[in-house]
Order: C-alpha cells, then sequence, then structure tokens
C-alpha cells in the first residue's frame, strides 16, 4: 500500500522511527536532524534519499533564501522530512483530502508520482520567483537615468545577491536532475522518463533564466558605473574651470594686496581698474575654454 509520511519538526522520537521501522542508513538518519549544505542523491538497493533545495523570497527583505527539502522514496512510500518549502506541506494535505489527486494528468498511482507531483510545483514556485527578479531587473533598467544613484546601487547589489544565491542552489542540482533523465536513477515506476524529462527541461529553462539575468544585471552595473565615472567627470571638469578662472584672478588681487608700491597702485580709480583686467582675464579665459571646446 503506498503511504506518504511528511514530517515537519522531526524530534528523536520521529528518527527513532524512521530508523526502526524503515531500516534506513544512519547516515541518512542523522542528516534528517540538520541542514545539509549541498543537494544530493544517496542510491540505495530498496530506497533512494534526496536533499533537494529551492529558493524562497523573504517578503521582510526581499532576499532569497534556501529552503531545504528531504525525502525517503520507495517503492511504497514517500517520506517529506524537516521544514520543507510550503508547497510540500500545502501538497501533502491536499493528497490527505484527495488521494486520487496524483493520479491526475495520467500519472500512475505510485510513490514516483507523489515526488514527480512535488518536484514539478516546487519547481512551478521557483519559477514565478525567477520571473519576479525578471520584473525587478526590468525596473532597474528603466530607473537606471532617472533614480537617485544610492537607490540603484541598493537594488542592484540586493539583485546580485539573489542571482548568486539562486546559482549556489541550482548548480549542484542540475547535475542532480540529469541523473534522473540519464537512467542512473529510474525509480520504481514504469513510463516515467518522459515525466523526469520533463522535469530537468523545467530546471534548466530556469536555469538558463538564471544565467542571463546574472549577466544583464552585470552590464547593467557596468554601464551604471560608467554614468556615475561620466558624472564624476562632469564634476571635475567643471571645478577644474572655475580654478583655473579663479587663480590668475587670485594672483592679481593678492599682488595689489601686498604693502609695497605697485604700477597704478597710487591712482584714484585703480579699483575700477583692477576690477577691469579682472574681467578682462576672465573673458580670455572663457573664449580660450570654448574654443577648446572644454565647456
Amino acid at each position: 500500500m503506498l503511504k506518504w509520511h511528511h514530517i515537519t519538526n522531526p524530534t528523536v522520537e520521529d528518527l527513532d522511527f524512521l530508523r526502526d521501522n524503515f531500516h534506513f542508513h544512519p547516515l541518512d538518519i542523522d542528516d534528517c536532524s540538520s541542514f545539509v549544505q549541498r543537494p544530493k542523491i544517496d542510491i540505495y538497493d530498496d530506497y533512494f534519499f534526496l536533499v533537494l533545495h529551492f529558493p524562497l523570497m523573504d517578503k521582510r527583505t526581499n532576499m532569497v533564501k534556501t529552503e531545504e527539502t528531504k525525502i525517503f522514496w520507495g517503492q511504497n512510500f514517500l517520506i517529506t522530512v524537516g521544514n520543507s518549502h510550503y508547497v510540500v506541506q500545502d501538497l501533502f494535505n491536499l493528497t490527505k483530502l484527495n488521494p486520487e489527486e496524483v493520479e491526475e494528468d495520467e500519472l500512475p498511482g505510485s510513490s514516483d508520482a507523489i515526488l514527480y507531483k512535488v518536484l514539478y510545483r516546487m519547481m512551478k514556485e521557483t519559477f514565478l520567483l525567477i520571473e519576479r527578479l525578471g520584473s525587478e531587473i526590468d525596473i532597474i533598467n528603466r530607473e537606471l537615468f532617472t533614480t537617485k544613484s544610492e537607490k540603484i546601487i541598493e537594488q542592484i547589489s540586493r539583485f546580485r545577491k539573489n542571482i548568486i544565491h539562486i546559482n549556489t542552489i541550482f548548480r549542484p542540482q542540475l547535475r542532480l536532475f540529469h541523473k534522473f533523465e540519464s537512467g542512473e536513477v529510474k525509480g520504481f515506476a514504469e513510463d516515467m522518463e518522459e515525466y523526469w524529462g520533463n522535469i530537468l527541461d523545467f530546471y534548466q529553462k530556469m536555469w538558463d533564466m538564471v544565467e542571463d539575468y546574472g549577466e544583464l544585471v552585470a552590464g547593467l552595473s557596468n554601464t551604471f558605473d560608467s554614468l556615475q565615472a561620466n558624472k564624476t567627470n562632469e564634476i571635475m571638469r567643471v571645478l577644474t574651470i572655475i580654478s583655473t578662472i579663479v587663480l590668475p584672478l587670485t594672483f592679481i588681487t593678492g599682488l595689489y594686496g601686498m604693502n609695497v608700491f605697485l604700477p597704478i597702485a597710487d591712482q584714484q580709480g585703480a579699483f575700477w581698474i583692477l576690477l577691469g583686467l579682472c574681467l578682462l582675464v576672465v573673458v580670455i579665459l572663457l573664449l580660450f575654454f570654448r574654443k577648446k571646446r572644454w565647456m
């Protein structure tokens, strides 16, 4: 008889139950009580042990976090352990209310069918998350030339961190799903090859989208750096022009501020003569800069 057990927060008693009634490998039991850093699949004669990671968006911080799902997969049972992705809990509750749920789409009523449903539903949620990231990169692209630099830097940094996080989840798991399509992991039901191939195709599509978004945000980051560099250069150009104009004026006023005898210093209109000289210097420098197309 096919059974699906879902253990949300495994206690010592739960782990002892799994050890005594299913005779799972002790290392797999130990993995159920800790967070495994990498996705994996352990292949045994009568069951498989999978550790899968899927991204989930934290609504408070808008940062991607990792949800881990541990699965014991045998011919007549499927056991999901730990604080899995919420899709697992929802699908488990739905299956309890409607056991025929696992047999829709002409899937055979087997543990393979349940596993396929779990994987497919989690991938659909992951696909929606990746589409949301795509919308975020579109917003960054539109606001790149209009928004304050501090906001753009924050958005790009958060997006790149999310993409890197998803990459660390997807990269090892892609090899894991290749084992299903290659036949290294055959499962227990017949005619499941197309379904496993569909899982791999779905996952490969999401991987390609994440790779594209990573390249796009890198290009936007380079564009943003160029814009900031141009703004800095423009500011430095204006300040340099001002400094160049003020320098001879400072020299003239400093020279005539000395307590020594200088030409025209004792004349009645000396102030206006010097003021006119300063204005003449300014006009000459401005004409020179314009001729050189420096302004």
